[in-house]
């Protein structure tokens, strides 16, 4: 800042920040707190003055410049970037009963008075956002919850997302949110739509969601899109309680529902999802229930997750809309193990959004129960606002020569017999082998990205290779060649060579993995890994008996059935040994055995409290990691109790009565000699 005659005259630079930190602000009053400050005449002057200097100082590039709005970057492919944090599904509930049950579990597992944060769920498309050191790094779709999109230049253009953050903010952290589009901006973009002759978008999420994949930047920038913020995650936040970390969000400048409530019991819980369940209609946006959280954040480390989901979360969900239409036909699909799914094909009709033209019929006994027929005129719902389903059949409209439905007897891809086991309600088609869609659908579910994340190999090419002849089994991937691929519809050099190196780094997937990708039934992720834990090679496994599987920590009969029967087959055995000879991880890698231990083995521990050497996620993983398990709550199976600071008293009580020993972290470590 240069001085002159008593005037003091801004640097170039100088004026270029001035100009950005005003424009921030009254972008925030604006699209934050829906509070202008100055007209729209003024606030163009201003970035036009901006965008000048910018122009002819290009020394001083901002990434986060607030005349960067207008978007203009092209995006042709959308990198993949894995989630620091993952990004968890929500339980759901439909019923206040199913809210007090949840409630009940809770008090089992944590010390003290719960309260909660209620906020509204808003039904958008769900964004990651990092922020370092003020500024936002970059914005990340959900994805399968593991890793998403990146769509930064995007995410960018929405006003209401800080570019650079107010007050005191973490040197970095996510926060997460949705992205949706007010009733509004939905409604004048669709009113442009139909005077330019073009099909109106069919609604609001949807749209929402597709602008965030939208190539040119400038495109998403015309469209009116929000971000509501409503999670902060990462480490050392400043904050002790869910509802303290929405007030921390807004103070840093983001926009965050003020309809969020915290609560002091699960009654004053449902007041707030009654009145809402009524007044979410007068709301700008859409909205499809409400999220209960456990307020402290204590309490939520304490309650952990499940393999799906947050234990400390649910989501309620208000009553799905109904509508009727006719049933044209039922029409029956085959999965990968076999089982025959009965699908509806319905007159197409609007439901919550969206044009509905199927829906599940689930099994014969379903069909059964409701009497559903042909013709029918039937009630539908969203059954969780996602997948429709057939509730009831209006009888009244039932003309008199309509017959009941006959469940078929023979698959209808293959034309086998099919099977029902006694006590299961899906019927199975036994041709495990021969049946196309079953073949398909395993080897689907093997590349699949849980499994054996093959990458440059999708769904509709499996297919593809299978109708060509070129693999009749997940095995037969391991020998496709370029040259093979190369005839084959759509599949240009470089998809084919993507295609080949991706099966080739699958070799290195570890063998929980590709024990979860072999698609045994009933074994998924978490039963892949406990398995894969306990037998540590798959000869072991396939050497296993029934009574040895049952021995095995949560592998029940179903499982164990399962696992014997599978490597009872031939095939099954063969395609194993190929894999094997081609190299792929069929043990535990040495450097995993290495980290394990039988130390602990037979031991069921719980975990309470905040502990100073390790945090509680490292604590239990040792545990597991030497062979021990973790137990949710005290009971007279528990071993020990490892109690650190804050523990509650219930907790400790319990331990007492039932005489389970509390140890420290310290005589954890030093009695079964674990981080030695």
């Amino acid at each position: 800042m240069v001085e002159k005659r008593g005037i003091i005259k801004m640097t170039t630079e100088q004026q270029i920040n001035a100009l950005r930190d005003e424009l921030r602000e009254h972008n925030y009053n604006y699209y934050v707190l829906d509070n202008a400050t100055i007209s729209d005449y003024e606030f163009d002057t201003k970035l036009k003055e901006l965008q000048a200097l910018e122009e002819a100082h290009p020394e001083f590039y901002d990434a986060n410049s607030p005349t960067l709005r207008v978007g203009g970057e092209v995006t042709k492919n959308f990198n993949t970037v894995v989630h620091d944090y993952r990004m968890y599904s929500l339980d759901n509930s439909y019923s206040l009963e199913d809210l007090k049950d949840w409630e009940t579990r809770i008090k089992k597992l944590v010390d003290g008075d719960v309260k909660y944060t209620c906020e509204l769920k808003y039904d958008g498309a769900s964004i990651s956002l990092t922020y370092e050191n003020g500024k936002l790094l970059r914005a990340v779709t959900r994805g399968d919850g593991f890793q998403g999109d990146e769509v930064t230049a995007n995410i960018k253009t929405i006003k209401s997302v800080p570019l650079q953050l107010k007050g005191d903010y973490p040197p970095k952290f996510d926060i997460r949110g949705e992205i949706i589009l007010p009733f509004d901006g939905f409604n004048k973009m669709n009113e442009e739509r139909i005077a330019n002759g073009e099909d109106p978008y069919r609604n609001p999420r949807n749209t929402a969601s597709g602008s965030l994949k939208l190539q040119d930047s400038a495109e998403v920038a015309k469209r009116p899109l929000e971000c509501l913020l409503y999670n902060l995650t990462g480490e050392n936040l400043g904050v002790e309680s869910q509802f303290n970390s929405l007030e921390k969000a807004r103070a840093m400048g983001f926009k965050v529902p003020e309809a969020a409530k915290l609560t002091n019991s699960i009654d004053e819980v449902f007041e707030f999802i009654n009145h809402w369940d009524t007044a979410r209609h007068d709301l700008p946006y859409e909205t499809d229930g409400v999220v209960v959280k456990v307020n402290s954040l204590f309490q939520q480390d304490e309650l952990g997750y499940t393999s799906k989901a947050p234990r400390w979360a649910m989501a309620y969900k208000f009553k799905a809309e109904q509508v009727s239409t006719k049933l044209n036909t039922i029409s029956y699909q085959v999965g990968r193990t076999g089982a025959i799914t009965p699908v509806a094909n319905l007159e197409p009709v609007e439901l919550a959004g969206t044009t509905v033209k199927r829906a599940s019929l689930h099994n014969a006994d379903q069909i059964a129960k409701l009497d559903i027929r042909v013709n029918d005129t039937v009630f539908v719902e969203k059954g969780g606002e996602i997948i429709p389903k057939i509730i009831a059949v209006d009888v009244t409209q039932r003309s008199a020569d309509s017959q009941p439905t006959e469940y078929i007897a023979n698959c209808p891809e293959c034309d086998t017999e099919l099977e029902r086991i006694e006590g299961e309600a899906k019927h199975y088609c036994p041709n495990y082998n021969g049946c196309e869609p079953q073949v398909v659908g395993r080897i689907q579910h093997y590349i699949s990205r849980k499994a054996m994340d093959i990458e440059g190999l999708g769904g509709e090419t499996v297919a593809l290779l299978v109708k060509e002849g070129l693999v009749s089994n997940y095995s037969d991937l391991y020998e496709l060649t370029v040259e093979q691929l190369l005839p084959l519809e759509r599949m240009a050099e470089k998809s084919a060579e993507n295609l080949v190196n991706g099966v080739e780094a699958s070799k290195q997937i570890p063998f929980e993995n590709v024990l979860f990708a072999l698609g045994i039934r009933f074994v998924g992720e978490t039963v892949a890994k406990k398995l894969a834990k306990h037998y540590k090679t798959i000869d072991a496994l396939a050497s296993a008996t029934m009574e040895d599987l049952e021995q095995v920590d949560e592998i029940g009969i179903k499982i164990a059935e399962s696992v014997v029967a599978f490597f009872a087959s031939e095939e099954n055995i063969a395609m194993v040994e190929r894999l094997k000879a081609f190299g792929v991880q069929l043990e535990i890698s040495a450097e995993k055995l290495a980290n394990q231990t039988n130390k602990l083995e037979g031991l069921a521990f719980v975990v309470s409290g905040v502990f100073e050497t390790v945090s509680r996620t490292e604590l239990k993983k040792l545990i597991e990691d030497n062979g021990g398990k973790n137990a949710s709550s005290i009971s007279s199976k528990t071993n020990y109790v490892i109690a650190g600071d804050k523990m509650g008293p219930s907790k400790k009580a319990k331990a007492e009565k039932l005489g389970v020993p509390l140890i420290t972290e310290q005589e954890f470590f030093n009695q079964f000699s674990i981080l030695e």
